[in-house]
């Protein structure tokens, strides 16, 4: 696997910038029960400058509607099986200060718990969980979401770092994909992976309870 199988992170923010954004109600969560997101919460879940301590942005938080063209980057699954009754699609890119890493979150809002249950194994077996090379090994990263799964792999030929997290967060699928091709300082690692998509969880769950995406990075 070749480190496009990375690099198509950075496309898809470029994309989403080109598009644009537009802006939602908000969020009716009430007491703690998660809900299906706007167009505009889900841009605020997205990690943006300030939630990223030690990182720069490269492409800001940006959310579309899960329209043909972004059913076909989210779900390239045959007929985008695991879009289905999703509502909208966001990204955002960051690469690390004095380091090569970067790492692209993406978040698919459901209409329902329900719906993004189903898509949840669909997306990881289908896809998602062959982003960080065939023989990526497994690693936990903790009580993330509702349910959670990683790999930490080699993107490329001579061994450059790649990692893919997939998280449910009620109503939404998350996903972290970092990646670097420095193979001595590359700057991502299993801790670095797990507080990233921690915090991009976190953000979720705060969206879902009707309030403000907050989490961020430790200093």
């Amino acid at each position: 696997m070749t480190m496009r199988n990375y690099r198509w992170c950075g496309a898809i923010a470029a994309a989403l910038l080109l598009a644009g954004c537009g802006g939602g109600a908000e969020s009716d969560g009430r007491d703690g029960k998660a809900v299906a997101l706007t167009k505009e919460h889900v841009r605020k879940t997205l990690p943006d400058g300030p939630a990223m301590t030690g990182w720069k942005e490269s492409a800001r938080p940006t959310a579309v509607e899960t329209d043909g063209l972004y059913r076909a980057q989210a779900c390239p699954l045959k007929d985008n099986a695991g879009c289905e009754n999703s509502r909208f699609y966001g990204a955002s890119t960051f690469r690390r200060d004095g380091k090569a890493a970067t790492v692209t979150f993406v978040v698919l809002a459901y209409d329902s718990e329900q719906a993004a249950r189903d898509a949840y194994d669909v997306l990881w077996d289908g896809y998602y969980g062959e982003r960080a090379g065939r023989k990526a090994r497994t690693f936990g990263i903790g009580p993330v979401g509702d349910e959670r799964d990683a790999r930490f792999g080699s993107s490329g030929f001579h061994g450059e770092p790649g990692a893919v997290t997939q998280t449910r967060v009620g109503t939404t699928l998350l996903w972290t994909l970092a990646d670097s091709p420095d193979t001595n300082d590359p700057g991502i690692d299993e801790d670095v992976v797990r507080d990233l998509a921690t915090v991009l969880a976190e953000r979720a769950r705060q969206a879902q309870n009707g309030n403000a995406p907050s989490a961020a990075l430790d200093d």
